[in-house]
């Protein structure tokens, strides 16, 4: 290891530095909020900025990565969840909304899934670190997407879509807030078409007058 400092307990490796890293930004974040600066985390190990640097480009990466890696559990608890649900619209509706249960407070997954400003840089609710959190997702309910209607395109605008539901209904769960069959319902009302769209739009094109 190349990295000085480390308040006298240098990591073994690359893997342990990071993990570190990672935990030390967790903690920052747990107590001051989203707001962290490589500073911080810096000064929490007892290393430079440039130490920190070698393994993450600023701030926003640590976030990302402190999110992702809490996420391998939460997705585990999620498929095991909606689990034996094949149809797509239960299956989706009972994700946002247990989701969105699970999730609302949860600084970590706060931070991955909707869009904060820090300086001139915006989380983006939709970039590739978001959307493959959100693909994983699918990937792992008990549905034939394809049977249904999605190749791969639907089904990324479909990960989208959820993201953005979760996003507004973390943002602002409204007064009072929805929970239980209450926010099921509504994500139902107005997800549920957005999933039938798919078969419904093959089944129209398969139509054609008889002759």
């Amino acid at each position: 290891m190349r990295s000085r400092g480390w308040s006298g307990r240098w990591p073994a490796s690359d893997e342990e530095a990071i993990n570190r890293i990672l935990d030390a930004a967790d903690d920052i974040v747990a107590e001051h909020g989203a707001a962290m600066r490589l500073t911080d985390v810096a000064r929490a190990l007892g290393v430079t900025r440039q130490t920190v640097y070698r393994y993450f480009p600023g701030p926003e990466a640590i976030v990302v990565a402190c999110a992702m890696r809490a996420a391998d559990g939460f997705i585990d608890q999620l498929a095991a969840h909606v689990r034996g649900l094949t149809d797509p619209v239960a299956a989706m509706v009972e994700s946002v909304s247990y989701s969105v249960e699970r999730l609302a407070g949860d600084h970590q997954f706060e931070n991955l899934l909707t869009s904060r400003r820090r300086g001139n840089v915006t989380t983006s609710l939709t970039s590739e670190t978001a959307m493959t959190f959100a693909r994983s997702i699918l990937q792992r309910f008990d549905i034939d997407w394809k049977q249904h209607g999605f190749d791969e395109t639907a089904l990324d605008e479909l990960a989208e879509l959820s993201l953005r539901t979760m996003h507004s209904l973390l943002v602002d769960p409204g007064e009072p807030p929805r929970d239980g069959v209450a926010l099921r319902r509504f994500v139902a009302r107005w997800l549920g078409p957005a999933i039938l769209y798919p078969r419904l739009a093959r089944a129209v094109d398969v139509i054609s007058p008889r002759r």
